[in-house]
């Protein structure tokens, strides 16, 4: 059996350097790799080309690195609630590349597949086509997009086991699975590590073979990027 987990954080991360470009699973807050965002921050690796649909918060996700200036490029599709990221970008100072959703996660596939490119619908006409090569399909125009090229990507589970079998649990099971394979290097840290064989195989979202690390993460904190509730009565 070949196991693929690391004891914790710091050993996940080793080979992370300046320059680099990382893919980073979740949407918002629901689903981050926390404990790798709080060591990336931690290491203080500089000029990150991070791939992630949005950037957290201020205080809190992607901003953290962001707050550190750490980040000099983001490939993202929502600047979300992150005033930092939005005040960085509109002065010049962060590189931001803003894609659509579907093609933010399809870029994430055909990486995770294997795939160099495919064609898409989406943009054509607008700036996100400006200076890409466009096809007709059955009278219908088309984008070509490239797959993402990334060192590591760190993704978040709810339970994984030794081997790198990976369950995701609800809204987390946005950029996560199709983030898993598509870097050199793909670091899983779960809310539950167990045993080989725990896991129902039928229960699985994403095989260990799209994993190289796996740790058990601590303290997470899980934060709501809106809280919106109901008035009583």
């Amino acid at each position: 059996m070949i196991s693929r987990t690391v004891p914790n954080v710091t050993e996940a991360l080793s080979g992370v350097q300046d320059d680099m470009t990382f893919m980073l699973g979740g949407f918002g807050l629901c689903g981050i790799p926390e404990n790798a965002i709080a060591e990336l921050v931690k290491l203080n690796v500089t000029g990150l080309t991070c791939i992630s649909n949005n950037a957290g918060v201020d205080d809190f996700g992607l901003g953290l690195l962001l707050q550190q200036k750490q980040i000099k490029k983001m490939i993202s599709s929502y600047v979300g609630e992150n005033d930092e990221f939005e005040r960085q970008m509109l002065s010049g100072e962060l590189d931001v590349e803003l894609i659509p959703q579907g093609t933010l996660a399809e870029r994430c596939r055909a990486a995770q597949g294997g795939f160099p490119a495919f064609y898409t619908p989406a943009g054509y006409g607008t700036e996100v086509a400006e200076g890409k090569e466009t096809r007709e399909f059955n009278g219908k125009m088309y984008v070509l997009e490239h797959a993402f090229k990334a060192d590591f990507a760190f993704v978040k589970a709810w339970k994984g086991d030794e081997a790198g079998n990976l369950i995701f649990k609800g809204t987390s099971r946005n950029f996560n699975p199709c983030m898993c394979g598509a870097a050199k290097i793909t670091v899983a840290e779960v809310e539950e590590l167990v045993p080989v064989g725990t896991l129902d195989p039928d229960q699985i979202h994403i095989p260990g073979i799209f994993v190289q690390r796996i740790f058990q993460g601590e303290k997470y904190e899980k934060r709501i990027e809106q809280r919106t509730v109901r008035k009583r009565g």
